[in-house]
């Protein structure tokens, strides 16, 4: 495939990444103190840089999940915040609306997450403002997650 077929929010993503592979691969030789402090900056750093509303969401988002389960590693994700286990695979993250320009940003948990709740179950939650009982309900996905 060729460059035309993406967006250029699409390209910036797969560049992300590229780079998030790499840091990946430097945090793995850390102290879990060190690589956990670098994960923390980089993912208040991709949301400092957010639109406001992006940005109030991704905060309460953030607190929430380091609360709630303290063991995940925060890191990026596509350049989004994101929050990993033990193995440094994602479990979930905060993806804004302004990334791809839709109408409203979005919560969504990867498969190391393990939510499976029969044949068919939710694994990605939009986001347009969050009350304290739809944190309380993401809270309860998160916990859940990791265990």
């Amino acid at each position: 495939m060729s460059d035309k077929n993406f967006t250029a929010e699409e390209r910036e993503a797969m560049k992300a990444k590229l780079t998030e592979s790499r840091t990946s691969r430097s945090r793995a030789k850390k102290s879990p103190e060190q690589a956990r402090a670098e994960g923390e900056a980089e993912v208040n750093g991709k949301i400092a840089e957010m639109p406001d509303d992006d940005r109030a969401l991704a905060e309460r988002i953030a607190a929430m999940v380091t609360e709630n389960a303290p063991q995940l590693m925060p890191r990026t994700y596509y350049g989004m915040p994101a929050w990993a286990n033990e193995a440094g695979k994602v479990v979930c993250f905060f993806k804004p609306k302004s990334k791809f320009k839709v109408r409203y940003a979005t919560f969504e948990f990867e498969a190391p997450a393990a939510l499976d709740d029969g044949n068919v179950w939710p694994v990605s939650y939009a986001v347009a403002a969050l009350t304290e009982a739809d944190l309380a309900f993401l809270a309860e996905r998160v916990r859940r997650s990791v265990t």
